[in-house]
C-alpha cells in the first residue's frame, strides 16, 4: 500500500509539472494580457506611454514572447511557486494564495451541500428504478435524469430565478446575503439568511448533475442484479431488501467511486457560470474575471490549485476501490 501511494504521488508530481508547463504556454499565447489592457485604457486618456508598458511587462517577465523568453518566464514562475509564492494578482492586487483562500469557501459551502443532497437523492432513486424496471418509478427517474443531463446549468438557474424569485418571490435573486440589512451582532440571522440564498444555486447544481449519477446507479444495479450470486442469495430465502442493500448495493459502488474522483476539485473550484448568474463572490466568479482580464499569475495559481485537487481526488478514488470491493488488490 505505502509503495503504491509513493509511486502514485511521484507520477502525480510529474503530471503536475507538465500540466503547469502547458498552462503557462497557453496563458502566454493569449491575444492580450492584463498589462496591455491597462495600457490601452490609459493610452486612450494620454496617461501612459509605450515605454512605460514595456517597462512593466519586463518587470513581470512578460516582455519577451519568444520561446526562450516564455521558458524563462515559466522557470521564474515555477521556482517562486515551489517556494510557496504564487505571485501577486494583477487584477486584485493581492497574493494569489490569499485571494483563493478568501473566496473558495463560498463555493465550497454551496458545493458540499449540493454534493451530499445529490448522492442522497440519486443513489436511492437509481436503486429503486433498477429494482422496479419498466415501472412508473423507472420511467419517471429516467425522464428526470434526461432533463438534468440535457439542460445547461445556467438555463436552469435563470429558469429558477424567473419562477421562484421573480414570479413567486420566495427566494432572493442574487448574492449570498441581503445587503440592505445590518447584520452586526446577528451572526445567527446572517447564517440563516445565507442558507436561504444558497437554495436556488444548490437546486440548479443538483438538477444539472444528478442525472449522470442516477443513470450510473441504475445501470450498475441492473447489471449486478443479474449476477449468479444474487440469484443464489434469493434462493436462500433472503428478503429482497437484504439482497439489494447488503449484496447488490456494495458492488454498484465501484463505478460511483470513479465518478467521485472529480468531486474534490468541483467542491473547491466553484462554478463559473452559475456564480455569474447568481452574483456569488465565489472562487469560480473570481477566476472568470481574472481570465477575462488576462491576469496570468492568478489564472496560473487557480488552475494549478484545481490540478492538485484533481490528482488528490484520483488518488483517493483509487484507494477507496479496495474498501468498496475486496476483490480489487493493489499491485506492488
Amino acid at each position: 500500500m505505502l509503495k503504491y501511494i509513493i509511486k502514485r504521488v511521484l507520477y502525480s508530481i510529474l503530471i503536475l509539472f507538465f500540466v503547469s508547463l502547458v498552462l503557462y504556454l497557453l496563458m502566454r499565447c493569449l491575444p492580450i494580457d492584463y498589462v496591455e489592457q491597462k495600457f490601452l485604457s490609459q493610452a486612450a486618456n494620454g496617461t501612459a506611454s509605450l515605454e512605460e508598458m514595456e517597462r512593466i511587462k519586463e518587470l513581470y517577465g512578460l516582455a519577451d514572447n519568444s520561446f526562450a523568453g516564455i521558458i524563462e518566464g515559466y522557470w521564474g514562475w515555477l521556482t517562486s511557486t515551489l517556494q510557496g509564492d504564487l505571485g501577486t494578482s494583477f487584477l486584485y492586487n493581492l497574493p494569489v494564495g490569499e485571494v483563493i483562500l478568501d473566496h473558495m469557501w463560498i463555493s465550497f459551502g454551496i458545493a458540499i451541500l449540493a454534493f451530499v443532497l445529490q448522492y442522497v437523492i440519486a443513489i436511492p432513486l437509481g436503486i429503486k428504478a433498477a429494482t422496479r424496471q419498466y415501472g412508473a418509478v423507472d420511467y419517471s427517474t429516467s425522464v428526470f435524469a434526461m432533463i438534468g443531463i440535457s439542460l445547461p446549468s445556467f438555463f436552469l438557474a435563470i429558469l429558477l430565478i424567473r419562477v421562484f424569485a421573480v414570479e413567486l418571490g420566495w427566494f432572493p435573486t442574487q448574492g449570498l446575503v441581503d445587503a440592505t440589512i445590518d447584520w452586526t451582532g446577528n451572526g445567527g440571522g446572517k447564517f440563516v439568511n445565507q442558507l436561504w440564498h444558497m437554495v436556488l444555486p444548490m437546486v440548479a447544481i443538483i438538477i444539472g448533475s444528478i442525472g449522470g449519477l442516477l443513470r450510473h446507479t441504475r445501470t450498475n444495479t441492473l447489471e449486478v442484479l443479474n449476477q449468479d450470486y444474487v440469484r443464489t442469495a434469493r434462493a436462500k430465502g433472503l428478503s429482497e431488501r437484504t439482497v439489494v442493500y447488503k449484496h447488490v448495493f456494495r458492488n454498484t459502488m465501484v463505478p460511483i467511486v470513479t465518478m467521485m474522483a472529480g468531486v474534490i476539485p468541483g467542491l473547491f473550484g466553484g462554478m463559473m457560470i452559475l456564480e455569474q448568474v447568481f452574483a456569488l463572490d465565489g472562487i469560480g466568479n473570481i477566476a472568470y474575471r481574472a481570465l477575462k482580464q488576462g491576469d496570468i499569475p492568478f489564472v496560473m495559481g487557480y488552475n494549478m490549485f484545481i490540478a492538485i485537487l484533481t490528482v488528490i481526488g484520483t488518488l483517493l478514488s483509487d484507494i477507496t476501490y479496495m474498501l468498496v470491493d475486496p476483490r480489487i488488490k493493489i499491485s506492488k
